[in-house]
């Protein structure tokens, strides 16, 4: 029989989708599970682009050029120059989701065995999109007991050697809820005007903050390293348009825009019904958004206040994003995760989790760690916490 590549054996699980089967045969015994481990947004589509694709007239659905459409890109950075962030037209190739902007840019600029530096826990699928282009995924350790801020610079440089090529950011976090700030931003600009690395920023969740004085500095905005900024965003969260897999990437370096464009041509065209739907959807009031950090701001601290009435539980408020990493009184949340959905219900109702040493590069980190995601209604968060407590006390006796 053929081998499986080596790049194939070592591509990771999902630690959000892996548990899903063990949902599904939940849902067949009559269970209700609450779903705390996917950022599925219940929030609706605006209706600007919602009608929008209601109201298509075409009688051929054909590519769009590999680059996007340039009215929705001119439009794109219209929004951005609209939130003082530093971008041009042509500085922007649409991709299909921010998935695919992040595998064109790790294309772009490594080769195999080139390092990128990334502060964990990270996006579970950052390990995935490192491994489909062959680069090593060198973990920069962040702590709950710091609500994982990025440690001090000192140690974000010794972890640079020959092979470094990028530092990987997301900013809010996810898994974290961790908002960097303009100065923890400007110091990975020292390090890698020092290092002649790039900076790497998913900012998908740029407009998901929650407290007043707090606000989103994009690496579009730094001075003197813009030919080493590559920003990634998506349609996905800003206006709960998950499915529609419109993202782009943005960077003032025309190299790196020329190599990108060479990996969009190769996969032809991002989706042409779903531009047009983007395209509508900047035309949302700000009203909308308004609503929705508001919603989300009510979620957040329903959550943790529920969480903080747990014993053994350790929280940090999540300033940005719509996750938190939460420390459980267990040793294996894996196991927790797959019992809560196998083995447990409380009046017919349990709960899913992701849990968080997918998160982590490191081995051994984030065992007895949960990624929880906020984006269920209060009263089935409220719910859905007393399960968990519940379920703990239960499966603590086990």
């Amino acid at each position: 029989m053929p081998t499986i590549s080596h790049k194939g054996r070592n591509m990771p699980e999902s630690p959000i989708r892996k548990l899903a089967p063990f949902a599904d045969l939940a849902k067949k015994k009559g269970h209700k599970v609450y779903h705390l481990n996917i950022g599925q947004p219940d929030i609706k589509t605006p209706e600007v682009a919602i009608e929008a694709v209601k109201n298509i007239d075409l009688t051929l659905i054909e590519y769009s050029p590999s680059a996007g459409y340039e009215s929705y890109r001119k439009k794109l950075a219209h929004f951005y120059q609209r939130q003082n962030v530093n971008v041009n037209t042509e500085d922007i190739i649409v991709t299909t989701g921010g998935s695919e902007a992040l595998l064109f840019a790790l294309a772009t600029i490594t080769d195999p065995g080139d390092e990128i530096i990334i502060p964990e826990p990270f996006y579970a699928n950052y390990h995935a999109f490192a491994s489909s282009t062959s680069a090593t995924v060198i973990p920069l350790v962040s702590t709950i007991e710091t609500a994982f801020a990025l440690p001090n610079i000192d140690e974000v440089e010794k972890l640079i050697t020959p092979k470094t090529k990028a530092i990987l950011i997301c900013n809010p976090g996810n898994p974290t809820g961790y908002l960097y700030s303009e100065a923890e931003i400007k110091q990975l600009a020292g390090l890698i005007k020092k290092h002649d690395l790039y900076l790497i920023a998913d900012e998908v969740y740029r407009e998901f903050l929650y407290d007043g004085d707090d606000e989103h500095f994009s690496v579009m905005n730094l001075e003197d390293v813009q030919q080493n900024v590559i920003m990634v965003d998506s349609v996905s969260k800003r206006y709960s348009m998950c499915g529609a897999r419109i993202g782009c990437l943005v960077t003032k370096n025309k190299q790196v825009l020329a190599t990108v464009m060479k990996f969009a041509q190769a996969r032809l065209s991002p989706p042409t019904i779903e531009q047009i739907a983007c395209e509508a959807a900047i035309d949302t009031p700000q009203s909308y958004f308004d609503e929705v950090i508001s919603e989300y701001k009510s979620r957040r601290d329903t959550l943790i206040t529920e969480l903080n009435k747990i014993g053994g539980v350790i929280v940090t408020k999540p300033k940005g994003a719509f996750y938190c990493i939460a420390q459980l009184p267990i040793e294996n949340s894996e196991d927790f995760a797959q019992w809560l959905l196998e083995s447990y219900d409380l009046n017919g109702e349990t709960v899913m989790v992701a849990p968080a040493a997918g998160f982590y590069s490191t081995p051994g980190m984030g065992l007895n760690q949960v990624r929880i995601a906020y984006v269920l209604n209060k009263q089935d968060l409220i719910t859905a916490v007393n399960i968990l407590k519940e379920a703990l006390l239960v499966y603590n006796k086990k």
